[in-house]
């Protein structure tokens, strides 16, 4: 998994020095396969300092923590997730027909990141709990796709513009936390969290007709 780059004054909380920088990549590399192959608790930042051939203390010269460096990896393994669900948002498609399919790919990229790599799905379960700036950033960039297709909706005609779009998409997005939230998806079998899912879908469809 590589790293994507930024400015210096863009550099998400906790990470530090040039964004641009290979040793950078490198400890992001060492971590995200130390994570998937031990897990986020039994890692330390010795460990990926041995990995790339360097001390610990060079390591924390582009990391204050061993947090900051797993907010890097949570980030980039959920960044495909967000992804898909703005590929969803943008789609040529009825406003109706994307929402359905925004529902479907959030449980479904869950399933296939959180319980096919158990161990990632450790940390992100660790980032939730923790609030870290990676979730927030993440549940950001769902709430704009999602505000995206209703309106989208809207213009169209499809939806009713009445009731205040903030509010709307807000309420929207609490009824995707069992289709999202890593512990709340593994609370149920897929086939049940798919029939949950058409069905909440259809119930906020029924409320969004004009």
């Amino acid at each position: 998994m590589s790293a994507s780059t930024s400015t210096p004054d863009l550099l998400p909380s906790g990470q530090r020095g040039p964004a641009e920088h290979e040793r950078r990549e490198q400890i992001i590399a060492a971590a995200d396969q130390h994570f998937r192959h031990y897990g986020y608790q039994k890692t330390t930042v010795a460990d990926l300092a041995r990995a790339i051939g360097v001390s610990s203390a060079y390591v924390y010269r582009f990391f204050e923590s061993k947090q900051a460096i797993g907010e890097a990896v949570c980030s980039l393994t959920l960044q495909g997730l967000r992804e898909r669900l703005m590929a969803v948002a943008r789609e040529e498609t009825t406003a109706s027909d994307r929402l359905r399919r925004f529902y479907k790919v959030l449980y479904e990229q869950g399933f296939e990141l959180f319980f096919n790599e158990r161990r990632l799905h450790d940390i992100v379960v660790a980032a939730v709990g923790e609030r870290w700036s990676s979730v927030v950033r993440h549940k950001a960039a769902i709430a704009e796709a999602l505000q995206i297709i209703v309106t989208e909706g809207r213009e169209r005609g499809e939806f009713e513009r009445k009731t205040p779009l903030d509010e709307v998409c807000r309420a929207i997005f609490v009824t995707l936390a069992p289709f999202s939230h890593p512990v709340l998806l593994e609370q149920n079998p897929r086939e049940q969290v798919a029939d949950n899912a058409t069905a909440v879908c259809n119930l906020v469809l029924r409320s969004l007709a004009p």
